[in-house]
């Protein structure tokens, strides 16, 4: 394929499954039940920490955890006591337990009390087309409280040569702004053109078959070089082609 014609098919691939029906079987589901801005950034943010494996068990566990927090995560997170968190206790998603999610309860609490919140904390690093060391800022400022070492591997670190999925995908959700209905875009101090494609096994193997991607591993490296080839494409919003690689990786097997 030339350049136009791949650009083209993507294209086609993004109308396809950028449509409010992609949000019945993905986590995106669970901040859109939510109307109050902390609530959905905070639902966006739990879901996308535990986004890996099974779909159907990611959005269960997910809605579990919005269950325990009584459905009002802000409102949790602000005005917890310690015996609230009693009720955290048996939560399992993998390899994030109850430690973590109390963990992460009592580090967004810090957030939004001392940081202005999550979107403050990621806007304060940005830099003109990579959000990368603002994430790694993030997770710096998120256990910058007391905290057990197991739950910080729940955040990864671009500056160690994660392609932090789960984070760029969160972000995805919170800054894309257009008039499909399917991600958020209620964060406003952020521009899409800074955001970075969610690499993942799908949406890389998808990208390699295409020629957008040479790198065998799914790290940092591949993560620009993926970036800088979807740039050329829209260089104002690269990451709307998350739906296309995830789409026919996922849905098309391609």
């Amino acid at each position: 394929m030339t350049k136009t014609e791949l650009q083209n098919f993507l294209d086609e691939k993004v109308d396809l499954y950028n449509n409010p029906k992609f949000i019945e079987s993905d986590p995106i589901q669970i901040p859109h039940q939510f109307s109050i801005k902390e609530d959905i950034e905070i639902a966006g943010f739990l879901s996308a920490t535990i986004a890996w494996g099974n779909r159907k068990m990611i959005i269960n566990n997910a809605s579990k955890m919005m269950e325990m927090l009584g459905n009002s995560p802000y409102d949790f997170i602000i005005n917890h006591q310690e015996h609230h968190l009693e009720k955290l206790e048996h939560f399992v998603h993998r390899t994030f337990n109850s430690t973590d999610l109390v963990g992460f309860i009592k580090c967004l609490q810090n957030i939004y009390k001392n940081h202005n919140g999550l979107e403050a904390v990621f806007a304060q690093h940005q830099e003109a087309n990579s959000m990368q060391k603002s994430i790694s800022e993030f997770k710096k400022t998120f256990f910058e409280i007391e905290h057990h070492n197991r739950t910080q591997k729940h955040i990864s670190d671009p500056m160690n040569n994660s392609a932090a999925k789960r984070i760029n995908m969160f972000l995805r959700w919170m800054v894309r702004h257009d008039n499909k209905g399917v991600d958020l875009g209620i964060w406003k101090s952020i521009s899409p053109s800074a955001l970075s494609c969610p690499l993942d096994v799908h949406s890389g193997n998808v990208a390699r078959k295409l020629g957008l991607l040479t790198r065998k591993q799914n790290d940092a490296k591949a993560l620009l070089e993926l970036d800088t080839n979807l740039r050329r494409f829209d260089a104002n919003d690269p990451v709307k082609y998350d739906f296309a690689l995830f789409g026919l990786g996922v849905f098309e097997q391609f």
